[in-house]
């Protein structure tokens, strides 16, 4: 008989307790701000426990629903589709600005809104980033700590285990974020900060060597990434402007940088499907000239991809460059979550849009209008896809146009990059 509970509560409470302790590394005072589905209450609650056993002022979460957004979709009037609460992120921007941190679990279903109109997704989804950019700018700026952590949502785990019933794929999808999430050992805490190391060793190898562009070559895709003027890796833990170290994206295995946005050439394939905002995005193909996507395809959700694209000047333009080994453990699992934070991490990736101000040497005391000048691309949407494959081979580029060999078949091409062998599997 399957369990009641498919979810392990001992493991679901480490996650909490991670997500405070070392997403956010929450502060005594501190309010949160916390964003999730109804199906995550669960962790809210754990979350909402823990976040108050170390101090927090308020924590006041903002739920939201499937099918109240899909009642939406089916019955509201079309002029409701240019349309945000505005006065909500206004809100959420002003706690922010009194230092409140934040912190979203993602578990909404990938796939539902896939049947519902592109015009009217693409609307509400461009609604959304105008009503909400005062918010994310205080996050994109690093001004606040934050944090991302997930929940497995029943729909959600019978998308990655379709074969199973659905208790089974619950359980299956909850220790696969357990794993992902290292909170499935005696100490999580002490894993977490061995893991920072272990990135921050790959960050400082790259900082060193000044590349200032990075050369892509494998199956569909032959694209040169110039770098952003004073551009700084980073990975793992960062220092917020408010002097809190967090851990941003729980899990991570990536380090990241700004590439410039008038500075890439060439053509690349994407190697996992991306899930946008309930719409999955396969087999996308695009080519850049100077900067800018100047033709895509895709096989599935072409139409959302075109609306994205579409989005503002910015969104056409990369905000970010990723890179991360195909043997990095989420790859090693052999599970596809569609779902962006944990492919992200299972492949080297690039984010179309915004950029992120931390990733240039002072960028968090710069303007936008300083990290404009220095190549930072500035847009509504950030959205991260995966590039990267046991196939895909990367060499920095060097001022005086030398190139140093950086991934060779989707695996750090140096001594240094060698850590300690995974601590979980699937």
């Amino acid at each position: 008989m399957a369990s009641s509970n498919p979810i392990d509560p001992v493991k679901l409470d480490k996650l909490a307790e991670v997500a405070i302790k070392v997403g956010l590394q929450l502060q005594p005072g501190q309010d949160l701000i916390l964003t999730a589905p109804m199906s995550a209450l669960p962790l809210v609650r754990r979350i909402a426990e823990h976040a108050y056993k170390a101090g927090a002022g308020l924590v006041q979460p903002i739920f939201s629903d499937e099918e109240i957004t899909l009642a939406r979709y089916r019955n509201a009037p079309s002029e409701s589709f240019d349309r945000a609460p505005a006065w909500l992120y206004e809100g959420m921007a002003k706690a922010f600005g009194n230092n409140a941190a934040r912190l979203a679990i993602s578990g909404d279903n990938p796939m539902m809104l896939a049947k519902e109109d592109p015009d009217k997704v693409a609307r509400a989804n461009r609604a959304t980033s105008m009503a909400y950019r005062p918010a994310l700018e205080k996050i994109t700026g690093f001004d606040i700590n934050w944090n991302i952590v997930s929940y497995p949502n029943p729909a959600w785990a019978k998308l990655v285990f379709p074969n199973d019933d659905e208790d089974t794929a619950v359980r299956k999808l909850a220790d696969a974020i357990f794993a992902a999430s290292r909170v499935d050992v005696d100490d999580p805490i002490g894993a977490w900060k061995q893991h920072n190391a272990n990135l921050k060793a790959r960050w400082t190898w790259l900082n060193g060597q000044q590349f200032s562009a990075l050369h892509y070559t494998g199956p569909g895709t032959d694209l040169t990434i110039g770098l952003a003027d004073e551009h700084r890796w980073k990975g793992g833990a960062s220092e917020a402007k408010n002097g809190i170290t967090c851990n941003p994206n729980i899990p991570t295995e990536e380090v990241f940088t700004t590439p410039h946005k008038d500075r890439v050439e060439g053509y690349v394939r994407s190697t996992k499907p991306l899930s946008h905002n309930g719409t999955l995005i396969a087999d996308m193909e695009v080519r850049f000239e100077a900067g800018r996507i100047v033709s895509a395809k895709a096989s599935k959700g072409e139409a959302v991809l075109s609306k994205v694209l579409d989005t503002d000047e910015g969104a056409r333009r990369l905000g970010e460059v990723a890179l991360v080994p195909h043997s990095s453990p989420i790859s090693k699992s052999g599970v596809l979550f569609y779902n962006t934070l944990f492919d992200e991490n299972a492949a080297c990736h690039i984010a179309l849009g915004q950029c992120y101000a931390d990733c240039f040497v002072n960028g968090t005391k710069m303007s936008p209008d300083e990290i404009a000048a220095r190549g930072g691309n500035k847009s509504l949407i950030h959205i991260d896809w995966m590039i990267g494959s046991g196939e895909l081979d990367i060499d920095g580029i060097k001022a005086d146009g030398s190139k140093v060999p950086v991934l060779r078949k989707g695996e750090w091409a140096n001594s240094w990059s060698v850590v300690k062998k995974p601590i979980w599997t699937i």
